[in-house]
């Protein structure tokens, strides 16, 4: 079954395209990950937060991939890392065009 994860933390920049310059060699490791099937990244400036919501093939991936992700955040001095885990039903998502 699909798995959405979802990791946001506080953050204060850069923002927008400065994030791109930034994070565009992680974005393509990031790409590559065992059972990743997409990312949207997030940010908010105003808040002062970012993160990701990525799709997985399944929740074993999305655990394995907490984990690491999480380490190398914590690497990076970030603190403060919240994290969900949901199984997405895709019946109902695909009625409401979820990109599957």
């Amino acid at each position: 079954m699909k798995t959405l994860l979802q990791i946001d933390f506080p953050y204060t920049g850069p923002f927008g395209a400065d994030m791109v310059s930034a994070f565009s060699p992680l974005a393509e490791s990031i790409a590559q990950e065992s059972g990743l099937i997409w990312k949207m990244w997030t940010e908010n400036p105003t808040t002062k937060e970012a993160g990701g919501i990525y799709l997985f093939v399944d929740h074993a991936s999305a655990e394995e991939y907490l984990k690491m992700h999480t380490a190398r955040l914590e690497s990076f001095g970030v603190q403060g890392i919240r994290s969900r885990i949901f199984e997405v039903n895709t019946s109902l998502s695909r009625i409401t065009n979820a990109p599957l």
